[in-house]
């Protein structure tokens, strides 16, 4: 029989397994350096990436992507569980205050920023609309890992939550204007409707799928069936808002959303609990690859305009959390500490830069210069969001005493 190591060690399958095993160690560096053990993921995916020993390729990164999809629909998933309507009534119109202010305030402070800086303010414009999209598996991961709860972690949740719908819309209409400004053309009603259409089919979709959920989790019994349950019904919400072009975070976000507000407490602890068990595996295999993408040679070239996008980016969410707490009448540790909480940012963002890069390639030399320099500054500013945002969600809840004792710094 003839043993070709070489061909074996390159499978997919090898590497992932490799992969997932080294990650448990980086990650567990990473803990006794009293850093969050997503850095250590990420940190082991850049070495491995690319940009490292290029273990972990860029075809192999496009084969697994479907890996990272699963992630962020069992992320979405769990904060959904989390946003029961009465728990959102206690909290009261703070958390909208929030979530308006830091959604609008980012976009129109990176909007300006890059607008005075380059003077291209269709550029700006669609780089603004791309800075509120924040990315809920950072935050998430460090309040599992440290199993923080109170007012903060509960607040923490519902903005993560519900910003990316308010960013797909603040985006959809950035991009028709934008648009507009490139090509002279009028306003369509169907190019400024198109967000909402998109909003619409996610909380349709979701809903229909998280009643369904919820009637046949209630039924079952055992943990691990509710566990197998709860994993192909993200599966098949995944797969169906991929198929439609929708945001599979805001539609997984809707099942859970749907499900915690028609079933009992019981079943939805039930749910939650089976599918936590699953989330430290999910929370590994996302940040690894999350990790891989990073291009350490394209930073050089991010010069003022990634720098002047990471301070009003940062700027903004942080302030324009304060101000809506302060409009909302927040409690103060929540107003002094929730922008720390979400600045992290990776999957929407990539997303929107994609498209970016996709569908303004037909506006010529303009349009190909934004959109490969939006998509080059999104993907290293998100791995850099990525590295910060966990660490200071971290030291947000430590300031808010809502870490659990195993969480003390």
């Amino acid at each position: 029989m003839n043993f070709d190591f070489a061909r074996i060690l390159d499978t997919p399958i090898v590497i992932v397994g490799f992969g997932t095993v080294v990650a448990l160690y980086a990650g567990k560096v990473a803990q006794k350096g009293r850093l969050p053990s997503l850095i250590g993921f990420m940190l082991l995916g850049t070495l491995l990436g690319p940009s490292g020993i290029h273990i972990v390729t860029e075809g192999l990164q496009e084969k697994l992507g479907f890996m990272s999809d699963v992630a962020l629909g069992f992320v979405a998933l769990s904060i959904g569980l989390e946003l029961s309507f009465v728990a959102l009534r206690r909290q009261g119109k703070a958390i909208i205050w929030i979530i308006l202010s830091e959604s609008l305030f980012t976009a129109f402070v990176v909007t300006v920023a890059l607008g005075m800086l380059t003077h291209n303010w269709p550029f700006a414009i669609l780089f603004g609309a791309i800075a509120p999209a924040s990315a809920p598996a950072g935050t998430v991961a460090i309040i599992q890992e440290y199993r923080a709860r109170g007012p903060l972690t509960q607040a923490l949740y519902s903005v993560v939550g519900f910003d990316d719908g308010l960013g797909i819309i603040i985006f959809g209409f950035a991009s028709a204007v934008a648009v507009q400004l490139l090509s002279e053309a009028s306003f369509s009603a169907e190019v400024l409707l198109e967000p909402f259409v998109e909003i619409g089919v996610s909380v349709v979709i979701g809903t229909a799928i998280g009643l369904l959920f919820g009637i046949l989790s209630s039924r079952i019994e055992s943990n691990r069936d509710v566990l197998t349950l709860g994993f192909g019904m993200v599966l098949f919400t995944t797969g169906i808002a991929n198929g439609l072009g929708v945001s599979l975070i805001l539609t997984n976000l809707v099942v859970g959303i749907a499900l915690v507000n028609s079933q009992s407490r019981r079943t939805t602890q039930r749910v939650g609990e089976a599918i936590s068990t699953v989330m430290p595996l999910l929370f590994t295999l996302f940040f690894l690859f999350a990790g891989a993408h990073l291009q350490i040679g394209a930073l050089p070239e991010l010069g003022l305009i990634g720098i002047v996008y990471i301070l009003g980016r940062s700027f903004g969410l942080i302030g324009g959390a304060w101000i809506g707490s302060t409009l909302g009448g927040a409690e103060k540790k929540i107003r002094d500490n929730i922008g720390m909480g979400i600045l992290s940012q990776a999957g929407v963002a990539i997303g929107l830069a994609l498209y970016v890069k996709r569908e303004f390639t037909e506006f010529g030399v303009a349009g190909e210069w934004i959109g490969a320099t939006i998509i080059t500054t999104v993907t290293a500013t998100s791995v850099i969001f990525e590295i910060i945002g966990p660490i200071l969600t971290k030291i947000a809840l430590k300031r808010a005493g809502e870490l659990d004792a195993d969480g003390k710094a």
